[in-house]
């Protein structure tokens, strides 16, 4: 099943469990954001990746350049462990881990929450690739896919147990738009996919396939 229906399916549970005000006002905030966007200068395909290290669950540093110095990467932002879609995102792309592996790419999946609720991510979801902490959301700013909730999402988020400054250990309401980026040893950007709709993703398998391509076009 893609996993975009998965997404499609939970939205669909989600919104029939809470109070229409909230949703109007969730929805209000995604409209907001994409207008932003359109004037916003993100990193896109053809772009040169900024370089990054950060820290994974268990505290060791890792690098971007040093991922691609064994193969092409696939970076993908997230909002936490706390974003159902999140989990089924990264769920999704461990169950494909191997295809990736296969190919000699390597997975990173970044986020602004600290290590300690990345290591409880990774428990929870059973992943088995490096799950990064980008603190105050420096990467992800680098990256062009970094904003600030506004007022009443920030009291909507609160309301519900989910106060950003809380979860993430600092000061800021700053989260990553969901963004997946398909990188090759060049650090140069084959594939960018920004959706300001968290409810949406980009389909795992079509990131595997770029992979598959250049592999392909490598070897001719």
């Amino acid at each position: 099943m893609k996993l975009q229906t998965v997404l499609d399916t939970f939205r669909v549970e989600f919104l029939n469990k809470i109070p229409a005000e909230r949703a109007t006002i969730m929805q209000r905030a995604t409209d907001a954001l994409a207008k932003e966007f359109i004037e916003r200068k993100s990193l896109d395909a053809g772009d040169i990746a900024a370089d990054f290290t950060l820290t994974n669950a268990i505290g060791k540093a890792v690098n971007l350049i040093d991922k691609l110095a064994k193969g092409a990467v696939i970076l993908t932002f997230y909002r936490g462990g706390w974003c159902p879609y999140c989990n089924l995102e990264l769920r999704a792309y461990q169950q494909l881990l191997s295809q990736i592996q296969f190919l000699g790419a390597s997975l990173i999946a970044v986020s602004p929450q600290t290590p300690d609720a990345s290591l409880s991510t990774a428990e929870k979801n059973n992943l088995e690739f490096d799950v990064l902490s980008d603190i105050g959301s420096k990467v992800a700013q680098a990256y062009g896919i970094a904003f600030t909730l506004p007022d009443e999402l920030k009291q909507l988020y609160t309301e519900s147990g989910h106060a950003l400054p809380d979860i993430n250990r600092t000061n800021d309401w700053i989260l990553p738009v969901p963004a997946t980026f398909v990188i090759n040893q060049n650090q140069q950007i084959i594939l960018a996919h920004i959706d300001v709709d968290y409810r949406n993703r980009l389909e795992p398998q079509e990131a595997i396939s770029i992979l598959q391509k250049q592999q392909i076009s490598r070897v001719a």
